[in-house]
């Protein structure tokens, strides 16, 4: 089965959980949205990256997800939630992209 990988994860969490907590006017639902996303993109970085960089990877999450608030007071909230989600993305692409091809040539020559 494949996997989904991990900046795509983190970038349908913060989305995802703006989308579910506005829609359904429940913060605390789009909160377990966010939070789900959350733990399921930590498993992936753990396992591609180590425990270091994915606790890293958490930390830019969580501020991501706080940065979006005062960014939302200027430029609006789904602009404001769709740059932080790019920019998780990017950064998750960043610091996993190496890892991820090494661990494909070592498959792959195994």
């Amino acid at each position: 089965m494949p996997r989904i990988p991990s900046p795509a994860i983190a970038a349908a969490g913060l989305v995802g959980g703006y989308a579910v907590a506005r829609w359904t006017k429940k913060r605390p639902l789009g909160g377990v949205v966010l939070a789900g996303a959350g733990g399921l993109a930590v498993r992936e970085w753990r396992q591609e990256v180590g425990g270091k960089a994915a606790a890293g990877l958490t930390a830019a999450y969580v501020a991501a997800f706080a940065g979006s608030h005062p960014l939302a007071k200027k430029v609006g909230a789904w602009p404001a939630v769709f740059t932080v989600a790019g920019a998780m993305a990017g950064t998750s692409w960043a610091v996993t992209r190496n890892a991820v091809t090494r661990n494909a040539v070592t498959r792959h020559k195994g």
